[in-house]
């Protein structure tokens, strides 16, 4: 069950789909669902890419997650993969709550009208009175990371009894993802909660309360975690599944759209409707394997910088959107240049507070989940 080969792959999926989040983010601001700030024209259109992005987006970072775990407690032992995890995970997450996302809330506060004043005045006096949103103490985008935390910590003692194990489980699933659909067995557990749990436990990211979310998700942890350690099983699956898995995705989500648009709600539909989602989330899943494993497993200097910034971008990028988009919500731009300059702005922005400001101050470097430069194992 040792994996020792880097999987440049999965450095390129994670970079690429933090970096598509940027993009998921900008488009909130211009789509029908509540957001932290709107813009004063709404484009309907747009709610259909972005319906699509969000269904695997999420998802396979989750697995992604799970499978830079199997890497993790390759050399590490259980208190110090849990150790290790608060100092990547809550440091980060604790530090983000108290300076990069305050900024956001007092943008959403100006925009609603229930604040006035400096960001100063916001910051001394009311920014941690409360939680979000009666209050404004919240974490924001980086609710990820407390849900990360506590999934490593739950299954930590399985995932070192199976890292070190030949079990019976890993060679079952071996033989089962071999089978000419077997892999598709994944989508049962999913179906289940999609279908059951969802209906009555909308997403908060609040975690406490946020149990369609939180089961959805570990669930998809610990897929990554067991299919990586099947080794190239895994690997040679996906390959043999890709087009199949392709075809598979379009459509599913075809499924959905024509659902959406001409059918009403009812428990056919809805069971309907949840068996397309679940299906057309792994689908891409594979597919987005596949693909990466077939054209970008390999390493180039682009994907070393990216690979450490990536962390970084993730906790600043929000903080950065929401106040451009504060600065040109009312302004009567059309849909083009606006989206232009939350997508340059945001990636600017965020390189030149990463680049100029948090590589070169090492205090920094855990505020950020930066670890020393030295060799990683990948997704970790």
């Amino acid at each position: 069950m040792k994996t020792t080969i880097r999987r440049y792959d999965l450095d390129w999926l994670r970079v690429i789909v933090f970096a598509l989040l940027i993009f998921y983010h900008v488009g909130m601001f211009f789509v029908p669902w509540g957001w932290h700030i709107k813009n004063n024209e709404i484009y309907d259109w747009l709610r259909w890419p972005m319906l699509f992005l969000n269904q695997w987006r999420l998802p396979i970072l989750f697995v992604i997650s799970g499978m830079g775990t199997y890497y993790a407690l390759g050399k590490r032992s259980m208190g110090k993969f849990i150790w290790e995890r608060f100092l990547r995970l809550g440091i980060p997450l604790v530090a983000g709550m108290i300076l990069i996302v305050p900024p956001q809330i007092y943008f959403e506060r100006l925009a609603e009208g229930t604040f006035s004043g400096s960001y100063w005045e916001y910051f001394t006096t009311v920014a941690f009175d409360g939680v979000y949103p009666e209050g404004n103490l919240s974490w924001h985008h980086l609710w990820f990371l407390p849900y990360l935390l506590v999934f490593s910590w739950i299954l930590a003692p399985l995932f070192v009894y199976l890292r070190r194990h030949q079990t019976l489980f890993i060679e079952w699933v071996k033989r089962l993802i071999q089978k000419k659909w077997g892999i598709y067995a994944f989508v049962i557990p999913l179906y289940f909660v999609e279908s059951l749990v969802e209906p009555f436990f909308p997403i908060t990211h609040a975690l406490v309360d946020d149990w369609f979310n939180f089961i959805f998700s570990i669930i998809l942890f610990f897929y990554g975690f067991v299919l990586i350690a099947t080794g190239e099983v895994f690997w040679g699956t996906v390959a043999r599944m890709k087009q199949k898995a392709l075809a598979l995705g379009i459509m599913c989500f075809s499924g959905q759209l024509i659902i959406w648009l001409f059918f009403e709600d009812g428990y056919v539909i809805h069971f309907t409707e949840a068996l397309l989602k679940v299906t057309n989330i792994w689908s891409w899943i594979l597919v987005l394997f596949a693909y990466a494993a077939q054209y970008l497993n390999t390493p180039s200097k682009g994907l070393a910088y990216a690979n450490r910034a990536v962390y970084p971008f993730y906790i600043l990028h929000q903080t950065v959107t929401v106040a451009i988009a504060y600065y040109l919500m009312n302004l009567n731009w059309g849909f083009v240049p606006k989206a232009f300059i939350l997508v340059v702005g945001t990636f600017g922005i965020s390189w030149l507070i990463y680049d100029l400001i948090i590589l070169r101050i090492p205090l920094l470097h855990p505020v950020f989940g930066l670890k020393g430069k030295k060799k990683r194992k990948p997704a970790d």
